[in-house]
């Protein structure tokens, strides 16, 4: 398992880092969530609700035609520490790969010394983001390579 180079940027950035500014990190990528697209604002089945989160949380993934990873997140403002996590995630997996989002390992952030600074039940909420997104994303290549019909010449 391994990180993408844009997630090590930022979890490098967490643990160089003094803790008391960890925080204030973890706040400032709070606001790097971008809105939710008109259509799954319209209709959110799409969105899967994180329930180990304290906090309503809403994630969408979709793989695009070329295999990259596009996020989607929905928190309320009210909840900087949950949504400083999606745009931890956002900065660091947005556009990647879907293999480069599947490899990274589900305790990434633990480098990134956020134990200091935040409870274990919210770390817990963190690492259920990252699981459902990667469940998403091995569902959505599955599918994929499923509806591939190049895949027919793997059965003879």
């Amino acid at each position: 398992m391994s990180i993408p180079a844009s997630l090590q940027k930022v979890v490098t950035k967490f643990e160089r880092a003094p803790k008391d500014l960890r925080v204030q990190a973890l706040l400032h990528y709070a606001k790097k969530i971008p809105p939710l697209p008109a259509e799954l604002l319209v209709d959110r089945s799409e969105l899967e609700q994180v329930h180990e989160c304290q906090t309503p949380f809403f994630l969408a993934s979709r793989v695009d035609p070329g295999g990259s990873v596009h996020l989607f997140f929905d928190a309320p403002p009210e909840s900087p520490t949950v949504r400083g996590f999606a745009g931890i995630l956002y900065a660091g997996l947005e556009g990647c790969s879907a293999r480069d989002v599947l490899a990274v390992p589900p305790d990434f952030y633990s480098r990134m010394g956020l134990a200091e600074v935040v409870s274990p039940l919210r770390l817990r909420g963190m690492s259920a983001i990252l699981g459902r997104l990667q469940r998403q994303v091995r569902e959505a290549t599955s599918a994929r390579q499923d509806a591939d019909p190049s895949n027919a010449h793997d059965i003879e």
